[in-house]
């Protein structure tokens, strides 16, 4: 089967089984190794990409449903020469990142809940995080670092 979709802006035709998981698609044709592969359950959100404007566990999407579909990766959140996506700045003054296996999916999940939640309080944040495992950090510098963008302390400019 043939499918034709937009990965990080550029066009992407996947001719092969329609079964195939698109974090399979991403990490073994695209390269884009950002997408960790870790349960492939959809239990701990390390595989967390943008289809369409909205937070997915790419091992539980098949390519075969994605045609014309729109997909972000934590590879296209931030230019390699521009500024950091306001979420992985704040991870990295907050220290929030250990061992980066959940990072990519927690910078997806949250960037994702923010746009629609602004205004969030930490509750709402906590509730926000719970498709996403981290077995390093314990969550709070995490928490720590959406808070403070919702604070406007790491915004984009």
């Amino acid at each position: 089967m043939t499918v034709t979709l937009r990965i990080n802006g550029s066009a992407c035709r996947f001719n092969g089984d329609p079964m195939t998981p698109l974090v399979d698609l991403l990490r073994n044709e695209r390269f884009l190794t950002g997408t960790k592969a870790v349960c492939r359950e959809g239990f701990c959100g390390a595989c967390t990409v943008h289809v369409d404007g909205e937070a997915v566990m790419s091992c539980l999407r098949p390519v075969g449903l994605l045609e014309g579909a729109k997909v972000t990766t934590i590879e296209a959140m931030s230019s390699g020469d521009g500024p950091l996506h306001p979420l992985q700045a704040s991870f990295e003054a907050a220290d929030a990142v250990q061992c980066g296996m959940c990072f990519p999916g927690m910078v997806m999940s949250l960037s994702h809940f923010l746009r629609d939640n602004p205004d969030a309080s930490r509750i709402d944040i906590k509730a926000a995080m719970v498709g996403n495992i981290c077995r390093c950090t314990g969550y709070e510098r995490i928490i720590d670092a959406a808070m403070a963008v919702v604070a406007g302390e790491h915004a984009h400019g």
